[in-house]
């Protein structure tokens, strides 16, 4: 059975509406404003018909309350008065009250109102609670496809690398090194997030070199070294097309990794600040990875080496802040070299 409150200072109209509602719902009653409010707060209550004069606190003040308060602000309140002014049933309304009864009332107009808004609220009710089991739905999908689309991304890396005979841990650690320098950078934790998943695919391009270039185990001729290069922009051609984010930062960092700070990286030669954020943290990123490793044409370095290459291109090859973050970081980057050792 439904429960409806009603708020009335005369005891005589309480008395009516008791006679008139008592044998079809469980009837509360409040004699102000203040006892209303604090019924609402204990009781489940599925309507109000409310006063408007009455001493105190009136009907007005009454529903402002309701409405702020978010465990009562959709409880539907009817308005039952004796004031009939145009101005006091434009703002029963514009306060948020569903309707305005005047009195004296009609018993058949007021049970017929008390019914239909009723049946609203509770089909409002349950529109709700089908939305939110809707909008969990598509957050599961939205998450679904978020992660399908993360896993597509980190396995086109790893088939970048594999071409050249590098393990799929070498996109990993960049991906987790990126995510250290950028947090580290003030990069908010979206950018931060996208970079750590976009930067697998900074070398996606090398599926368009030839093996006999890629896995060469000795040094490159000039001629050899600029097809090499083509592997950046042939990564910023493969993704550019796409309108996704993660992919839009992908190709960022696929064109932009092997540019250098002070100028003479490639493709484009960008120097400073136009080279994107994104492809400066991945070029630290990459660089000191790739020279820990073991390559085809290389074996790894030993730490000390690379740490005075990373001093020696401060301002040169890496941007200067970054490479005095990546020494702040150092403990973080080495701790996560050792956790994805190659096999």
């Amino acid at each position: 059975m439904k429960t409806i409150l009603v708020v009335d200072d005369v005891e005589t109209n309480i008395d009516i509406l008791l006679e008139l509602l008592g044998d079809k719902y469980d009837v509360l009653v409040a004699l102000d404003g203040k006892s209303a409010l604090n019924l609402v707060e204990e009781e489940h209550i599925d309507l109000i018909l409310l006063d408007i004069m009455m001493n105190e606190m009136d009907g007005f003040e009454v529903i402002q309350k309701l409405k702020i308060n978010p465990k009562t602000k959709n409880i539907p309140v009817i308005f039952i008065t004796a004031k009939t002014d145009e101005d006091s049933i434009e703002k029963a309304y514009e306060l948020g009250g569903v309707d305005y009864i005047t009195k004296p009332f009609r018993a058949r107009e007021v049970l017929s109102r008390i019914s239909n808004h009723l049946y609203l609220s509770e089909q409002n009710i349950i529109l709700e609670e089908k939305v939110k089991e809707k909008t969990i739905e598509l957050r599961e999908l939205n998450k679904e496809l978020e992660l399908t689309q993360k896993e597509i991304v980190f396995t086109m890396g790893m088939i970048g690398e594999k071409r050249s005979k590098e393990t799929g841990n070498h996109v990993k650690r960049v991906a987790l090194y990126s995510e250290v320098l950028a947090r580290a950078y003030g990069l908010d934790e979206n950018e931060v997030k996208l970079l750590k998943e976009a930067s697998p695919l900074h070398d996606i391009g090398k599926v368009a070199i030839p093996d006999a270039i890629l896995n060469k185990p000795g040094r490159f001729t000039p001629e050899e070294f600029e097809i090499m290069k083509k592997h950046a922009t042939h990564g910023y051609e493969i993704l550019k097309y796409s309108n996704r984010p993660l992919l839009k930062a992908a190709a960022i960092v696929a064109y932009e990794h092997h540019e250098k700070w002070a100028g003479g990286g490639y493709p484009r030669g960008l120097k400073g600040e136009e080279i994107h954020i994104y492809g400066r943290i991945t070029a630290v990123a990459d660089v000191f990875d790739a020279l820990g490793s073991d390559r085809v044409y290389k074996k790894a370095w030993e730490d000390e080496k690379i740490f005075n290459l990373f001093k020696e291109e401060r301002g040169k090859h890496f941007e200067p802040k970054l490479v005095d973050l990546f020494f702040e970081n150092i403990d973080t980057i080495l701790d996560i070299r050792s956790k994805l050792k190659d096999i």
